[in-house]
């Protein structure tokens, strides 16, 4: 009796680990059939993802997104993410795909799959007056510049560069700072600085210099999910292969980048 117990036990586990291994191991085909891709994107992080008037997630990432769900041919959903929640939102099953300028690190590729060739990345850059007329990093020499309080790029800008620093708690008091003349350049994340940039009273400054500083981003799948994974590598590969990151940076007003431009060029 208690080996037939036992016997009973035994296989319902294993029909149980079958059952939640085949569930959660072919997101690609569970989309398929639910007809819907659910992606985690920005929503307040202009031009990349934000709301327009109507209240829907637009921008860079969510065109990524659409398209996605254009070659699957199913629906798209997008939800909105922040820093904080998106990882968790992917692990959760809140999301099926999560692109949402999440910086690709050592750290969360042991928690998530983050997906191989990068779609996009980030760079350091400054945002100065036009009539300052300036084009190269070494023109900063000695000059002020805003900072925030412990950003990574602030020694290099310091010991590299020669800048003087002026470091702020937040954008809000370096955007202030700069606009009053208590810097010659607010430098800060580029892609930051293009969304900035298109706010109506930035007219008269622009991000003039070459970024340097480019940290990848990671589009990312939950641990395990292969076949969705080979998916997403092959359209990624496929965007910078057409130029398609190149249009969506055109479409988007954001200054091209030498890495849209390098990446077309190794997968052309």
């Amino acid at each position: 009796m208690f080996r037939k117990l036992l016997s009973l036990a035994t296989s319902s586990v294993l029909l149980a680990m079958f059952c939640v291994s085949g569930a959660s191991a072919d997101a690609l085909q569970n989309i398929k059939q639910k007809g819907v891709l659910v992606v985690g994107t920005k929503a307040d992080y202009r031009p990349f993802g934000y709301l327009d008037p109507s209240g829907a997630i637009v921008g860079f990432e969510a065109d990524l997104a659409a398209d996605v769900a254009k070659r699957l041919g199913v629906k798209l959903e997008l939800v909105p993410v922040v820093a904080s929640n998106r990882i968790q939102f992917l692990q959760q099953g809140k999301i099926d795909l999560m692109i949402a300028t999440m910086s690709d690190t050592p750290e969360r590729r042991k928690i998530v799959d983050i997906i191989e060739p990068s779609y996009y990345g980030s760079g350091t850059n400054i945002l100065s007056l036009k009539s300052l007329k300036i084009t190269t990093w070494e023109q900063l020499r000695g000059k002020k510049i805003c900072l925030i309080q412990g950003a990574f790029y602030n020694k290099e800008l310091q010991e590299k560069y020669g800048v003087e620093g002026v470091a702020f708690p937040g954008t809000a008091e370096a955007y202030a700072a700069l606009k009053n003349g208590n810097c010659v350049g607010f430098a800060y994340d580029d892609t930051a600085i293009v969304g900035e940039m298109q706010k109506p009273e930035w007219a008269d400054y622009e991000m003039p210099l070459d970024s340097i500083l480019f940290v990848p981003w990671g589009l990312a799948v939950n641990q395990g999910e292969k076949d969705f994974g080979a998916f997403m590598s092959k359209t990624i590969t496929d965007w910078h292969k057409t130029g398609y990151i190149a249009q969506l940076e055109k479409k988007w007003k954001i200054k091209p980048t030498m890495f849209a431009q390098e990446m077309q060029a190794k997968y052309k």
